[in-house]
């Protein structure tokens, strides 16, 4: 059970998250679930959203998983049908499906830093950085293509999405997964634009530097320590923290609550433990 820190009822909400299969986005669709909505929790990991929606239910919460591609729009399609005959029209959507890829990652952090047969900035695989763009670009605008039907028919509704620190000042290494980040925070906008006149709001989150399974090796040393690029994470942030997955929570219980956030849309909100505000001086 997670500690909510905000006690909103959502009873009467039917909630998509997609990429729900990772700790981020599973612990959203845990929240949500907590708070009384009916989950659809989509992930390409079958097997991981089942077993959330298994865990869920077995707690007395109501919550379905589904393989989905966000990506492919007749599959999408296909969920979609099944979310309605199980649990109802999208309220809900939260886009979290999204990632990089080593394909478009370079080695260095600068080209005059590059060894011998290290991957620089001329090395970038097309197909990778095609890959990052699709993944979270299109990996969010059609899930909304296909849920937000939904909420226009019912006029109201709410899209949070998931952008990144990244999409401020882009981080060294990663320029394909910065520029599509980059490019959330703007469609984010431009959707809380287009469904201004139907009663949809729409948001985004913008996590800093966070700990999964995925980069604990890239983050911390065998014993515990900090890597030298970790190092330089912390000393740009004036609280000296990561962030907790669950501190992303508050946020986003907040953002989709149409008593709380009423006036609110076209906004990305920074959960960064004070990253954004430091100058380094």
């Amino acid at each position: 059970m997670l500690n909510l820190p905000l006690n909103i009822d959502y009873s009467s909400k039917v909630v998509v998250v997609t990429g729900a299969g990772g700790l981020i986005c599973g612990t959203m669709a845990r929240a949500f679930a907590q708070c009384g909505a009916k989950v659809a929790a989509l992930d390409l990991n079958e097997e991981a959203v089942k077993k959330l929606a298994d865990e869920l239910k077995a707690e007395g919460f109501i919550c379905e998983g589904y393989k989905a591609n966000v990506l492919d729009t007749e599959q999408l399609k296909e969920v979609h049908e099944k979310v309605l005959a199980d649990l109802g029209k999208c309220d809900i959507l939260v886009n979290g499906a999204g990632g990089n890829n080593p394909r478009a990652t370079t080695d260095n952090e600068y080209q005059h830093e590059a060894k011998e047969n290290s991957k620089t900035f001329f090395d970038l695989e097309a197909a990778g950085v095609d890959f990052v763009f699709k993944l979270n670009f299109q990996g969010t605008l059609l899930p909304t293509q296909v849920f937000a039907k939904d909420m226009v028919e019912k006029k109201s509704g709410n899209i949070l999405n998931i952008s990144s620190m990244n999409a401020y000042t882009p981080l060294t290494k990663i320029p394909a997964y910065s520029a599509a980040k980059a490019g959330i925070s703007n469609f984010t906008q431009w959707l809380a634009t287009h469904f201004a006149g139907t009663g949809i709001r729409c948001n985004a989150i913008a996590p800093g530097f966070l700990v999964s399974a995925q980069n604990k090796a890239l983050l911390f040393n065998e014993d515990g320590t900090p890597t030298a690029r970790s190092q330089k994470i912390l000393n740009g942030t004036p609280t000296n923290r990561f962030v907790d997955g669950e501190e992303l929570i508050g946020a986003t219980l907040f953002l989709c609550d149409d008593n709380s956030a009423s006036a609110i849309t076209g906004v990305v909100l920074p959960v960064d433990a004070g990253f954004a505000a430091y100058s380094g001086v």
